[in-house]
């Protein structure tokens, strides 16, 4: 599906799920400098955590939304350039737990044209694999510069 051609209200492909394995969320705490122990300590986990396995930082999952929008689009590099342009609004409404699968929902929510480009509105939700909770829903901003 081409970026370009998207119209409000369109829904996307779901993507493909995607395991959240202790490496990724290890190397995103070492990213970002939040070894917080409810991410990289299985033991204590085990112990203390209510979720008795380290779980995901929420900005992990919000993190891999480009990448995951590119498995559902396309964008003609010749003719189009895609930009992050921030988020509109972010909620975490369930941990992802080490080991969890995910995939991502996303719907146009809006089309707005700038001086430099479309800018799209995407919402967006993150599915838990055999979890009635999303772990993350949202819209996120997208601008594609060219014609």
């Amino acid at each position: 599906m081409d970026f370009s051609q998207l119209n409000i209200g369109d829904n996307l492909p779901e993507t493909a799920w995607f395991q959240i394995t202790q490496q990724k969320v290890n190397e995103f705490a070492d990213a970002t400098e939040d070894h917080q122990w409810i991410h990289i300590d299985a033991e204590r986990c085990a112990k203390e955590s209510p979720f008795q396995t380290t779980i995901a930082h929420g900005f992990l999952s919000a993190s891999l939304l480009p990448m995951m929008l590119e498995q559902v689009i396309t964008v003609d590099p010749t003719r189009n350039t895609m930009l992050n342009y921030g988020i509109d609004s972010l909620r975490f409404l369930e941990p992802v737990r080490v080991n969890d699968h995910i995939r991502y929902q996303f719907k146009v929510a809006d089309i707005e044209q700038k001086a430099s480009g479309q800018l799209y509105k995407i919402a967006v939700q993150v599915e838990i694999k055999e979890r009635d909770k999303p772990a993350l829903v949202g819209t996120f901003l997208t601008l594609l510069i060219g014609n």
